[in-house]
Order: C-alpha cells, then sequence, then structure tokens
C-alpha cells in the first residue's frame, strides 16, 4: 500500500495500479487474518481511482474501506462543498470515538484550512484542535518516560535497601537526587508546554492579520488591473469633449474678432447676435469641460481606497460613464473589434445610498467580462447558438442554419425601480458559461480565461461588495452557448 501511494506522489498511475494489484492478491489469501488488510486494499483503489478522476468508482471504494477523509477529497474536486464539511466532520468525530490522534490531527488540519477564507472562527477552533491533540499526543510520551524513571528508581532502592542497611543514607541522597532531577524535567516539560501553548495563540492571530493583509493587497492590485484595462477608454473618453472645448473656443476668438469690427462699424444689432452665440458657445464650452471633469473624477475615484462611506449615488450615470470606459479600453486593445452597447435606463430611478467607488468596480467587471465574452464569441466566428433574450434585445424567428443572420456582439446594461428596489441587469450574447462551472464563478481565484488574462477575483470581490458591503444579492442567467446576464439587486433603504 505504501509502495503504491508513493508511486502515486511521483505520479506513476501505473506502478501504483501494479502494487494495488498485489495488495488484492494478498486480501485473498490472508484478508481472513486481517480486516485492516482489506480496507487499506480499498483506500489504495480510491486513492488510485480519484487520480484518474474515476470519482463514482473513486467513492465506492471510500466508502467500502469507511474512509471519510477519501470521500471529502472526492467531494472536494466535485462539489458540493457541504459534503466535503460532512465527512471531514464524520472523520474528526471517529478519530475521538476511537481515540486515534492521527486521524483527528489530519481531519482537524484539512477542516481549519477549508474554513480559512471563509469562516477564520471555525477555521481558529479547529487549528485550536489540532494543536491540543498535537501536544496532547507528545505529553503522553513525556509522562511515560518520566514514570518508567521513577518505577525504575523505586526499585533501584528497594533492593539496596535489602542488600544493605549501611547504605540508606546514601540511597536517601540518591533518591531525593532522583526526585529534584524529576522535578527538574518536569518543570522543563511544563515551561515548554506553556511556551508551545502561547505561540500556538498567537499563531491564529497572525494567521488572521497576514489573511488580511493579503485581501487587501488582492482587492488593491485587482483594482489597479482595473484601472489599467481603463486607461485607454479614458483617453479616448476625454479626447472628445476636449476637442469640442478646443473648437468652440476657436470659433469664439473668431466671433469676437467679427464683433469687434461690428462694434467700430457702430452695427449694435449685429454685435447682440454675435453676444447671443459667443454666450451658447460658452455654455457648450463650459457643459463639455464639466464632462472632461468628470471623467477624470471618475477615473480618481476608482483609483482611490474606498472609504465605505455611503453616498446618494445616480446609477444610471455611474452604469453610463462605465459602459462606455469599458468599450474603448477594449477597443483600443482590438481596433477590429465593434459591438452594439446600450442603456435601458430607469427616467424615474432615485438616487441610492451606496458606496460608489465599490458599486462602479462592481459593474465595470461586469461589463468587461460581457464585452470579453462577446469578443471571443466573435472571434471564434460566432459559433453557437444565435439566441438574444430579454427587453433589450428582440428575439429572432427561428430559421434553417444557412438563413441565420451575422453575429452582432450586443452588451446591454438596464436599470429599473422595482417596489422597494433597484435592480441592474448586465447582459451580453456571447458563449455563455456551462452549467458545470456556474456555482464556481463567484468562488475566489477561479477564472475560465486563459492564463495571464484574469486574476479568479473580480467576481468574488463583486459578491462580497454587493452582498456584504451592500446587503444586496447578485444572480446569473446563463446556459452556454446562449449568452449570460448578470443581476443586482440594492435595497432603496
Amino acid at each position: 500500500m505504501q509502495i503504491g501511494r508513493g508511486f502515486l506522489m511521483i505520479n506513476q498511475v501505473d506502478s501504483a495500479e501494479y502494487y494495488a494489484h498485489l495488495l488484492e492478491i494478498c486480501v485473498q489469501k490472508y484478508g481472513h487474518l486481517s480486516p485492516d488488510l482489506t480496507e487499506n486494499s480499498y483506500v489504495l483503489g480510491g486513492e488510485i481511482a480519484l487520480r484518474q478522476k474515476d470519482y463514482d468508482k473513486a467513492l465506492r471504494y471510500f466508502r467500502l474501506a469507511h474512509y471519510e477523509l477519501g470521500r471529502a477529497q472526492v467531494f472536494v474536486e466535485t462539489g458540493p462543498r457541504d459534503s466535503v464539511v460532512f465527512y471531514r466532520l464524520i472523520a474528526l468525530e471517529k478519530g475521538q470515538m476511537g481515540e486515534i490522534p492521527g486521524i483527528v490531527l489530519v481531519a482537524a488540519r484539512l477542516l481549519a484550512r477549508h474554513f480559512a477564507d471563509t469562516d477564520p472562527k471555525k477555521a481558529n477552533q479547529y487549528l485550536n484542535l489540532y494543536l491540543e491533540t498535537n501536544e496532547k499526543l507528545y505529553s503522553t510520551e513525556r509522562i511515560k518516560q518520566a514514570e518508567q524513571i521513577s518505577l525504575t528508581e523505586e526499585q533501584a532502592t528497594f533492593d539496596l535497601q535489602q542488600k544493605e542497611d549501611a547504605y540508606r543514607n546514601r540511597l536517601i541522597l540518591l533518591g531525593l537526587l532522583s526526585a529534584f532531577l524529576i522535578s527538574a524535567i518536569i518543570s522543563i516539560v511544563l515551561w515548554q508546554s506553556n511556551r508551545y501553548r502561547r505561540k500556538a495563540n498567537e499563531k491564529p492571530n497572525r494567521a488572521y492579520r497576514e489573511l488580511t493583509s493579503t485581501q487587501a493587497q488582492l482587492i488593491q492590485s485587482e483594482k489597479l488591473a482595473s484601472l489599467g484595462e481603463l486607461t485607454a477608454g479614458i483617453a479616448h473618453e476625454i479626447q472628445n469633449p476636449l476637442n469640442f472645448v478646443n473648437n468652440f473656443s476657436e470659433l469664439n476668438r473668431e466671433l469676437i474678432a467679427e464683433m469687434e469690427e461690428e462694434i467700430e462699424k457702430g452695427n449694435l444689432s449685429e454685435v447682440k447676435l454675435i453676444a447671443t452665440d459667443l454666450a451658447a458657445n460658452e455654455e457648450k464650452i463650459n457643459h463639455h469641460g464639466q464632462r472632461a471633469s468628470g471623467i477624470v473624477k471618475s477615473m480618481l475615484e476608482h483609483s482611490r481606497t474606498s472609504t465605505g462611506t455611503k453616498e446618494p449615488t445616480d446609477l444610471n450615470a455611474l452604469a453610463d460613464e462605465y459602459l462606455r470606459l469599458a468599450y474603448h479600453g477594449l477597443r483600443a486593445k482590438d481596433s477590429n473589434f465593434n459591438a452594439k452597447y446600450e442603456l435601458i435606463a430607469d427616467p424615474d430611478l432615485p438616487k441610492v445610498n451606496v458606496v460608489p467607488q465599490d458599486i462602479g468596480r462592481v459593474l465595470l467587471n461586469l461589463i468587461s467580462n460581457a464585452f470579453y465574452a462577446v469578443h471571443q464569441r466573435n472571434t471564434e466566428g460566432g459559433t453557437g447558438h444565435h439566441v438574444e433574450t430579454g427587453h433589450a434585445l428582440s428575439l429572432q424567428p427561428q430559421q434553417p442554419p444557412q438563413q441565420r443572420p451575422p453575429y452582432q456582439p450586443t452588451v446591454t446594461i438596464s436599470t429599473q425601480k422595482i417596489d422597494n428596489h433597484i435592480v441592474i441587469t448586465v447582459k451580453d450574447n456571447g458563449n455563455g458559461i456551462p452549467e458545470s462551472i456556474k456555482d464556481k464563478i463567484f468562488q475566489p481565484f477561479f477564472t475560465t480565461k486563459p492564463t495571464g488574462q484574469g486574476t479568479g477575483l473580480g467576481l468574488s470581490l463583486a459578491y462580497d461588495m454587493v452582498v456584504k458591503g451592500h446587503g444586496g444579492t447578485i444572480q446569473v442567467e446563463a446556459n452556454e452557448n446562449s449568452g449570460t446576464t448578470f443581476i443586482i439587486q440594492l435595497s432603496i433603504n
């Protein structure tokens, strides 16, 4: 069994299967003499099946071996998470009931690691159990050593007293010396135990602080990455209002020169007309200047560390801003890419108390993902079923494949007030999400993008900002080849 496990550790599955076969032969011959031999054969068979991703076979072997830690590992790879915790808890309970410290140590360590990201309190609880069990195991050995020393000394004292009374004083001195040594040993052991216990209490606190610090660094890295993606879009967006400002400024210079000529001629009616044009142009200059200022402000808001302060926010304006910036950011990367994008805004949408930086990052992530999805499908030649749903897009009549219209990449955002909630949807007609991974998309570090193109943190952080930060909900509706719709719901209160 151990040789087979060794080959599994170096990914030589064929050699592991060979030794599993030898173990089965041993079970046939000697299994009636040792139940452990049979269970070991099932455990090795289950581990080989798990490595080959034959999960049904692995579960069958681990069930026969009553090996709950193996069954938990199957569900680590296949889901659901609840089953992972369930079987690890069973393994822990059996280890405690059977007083098997080895199983308790493994189960407690795995449970502590499992809850490290989701429930630090539980992680700390199982980590303490692991450390206590480990300490208890070693403390038992020390007690046995001290008892053995004590018994040996008592026997030696008894023998010497029987042989010669003359050595009594010497034996008393020797006994006192031995007692002193034993006391010193016990004192050292207790001092070490107390020291280890203090360190054990410090480790969870330090681990929690490191976890919090790492999470903050990851969030900031993700924000800086998204800011970098926006740079090209911001440059494009800010160029338009600046062009208007420059053009109208040049026009005003010509009008001022013309007005000076009319003043010299004394043509006051023409001067008034020119002054009216100047005032109108100044309004346009101010409007586009404010537009450029708003774009810069949005960029600074996105890069600034969030204070967590909620303020009344126009979600329509926020969605419109990031929709255009995300699109032009992608266009800057690939000038051949074109897509239809649209904001269907509820004109009666009230302002909502939110953290604008956080909700802006959520919208930016979802919109960027939507444009990425339609870009991928467009790059692949518009493969997949051309299905468009929702009020932003019209359903196409069923047509034969050869008559199907060409693929049109489309991203639509809509806002709507429903009862006491604001509903924001981000919809695309990309390739969609396979059913097998739909439950994993909000998990940290899970991504379907190629290596180097995604951190797997975007949707996880978006989920935390909406659900934990604002008490809202975020859901996904998607099927493979039929597009994806993310639905955000926020309370007005």
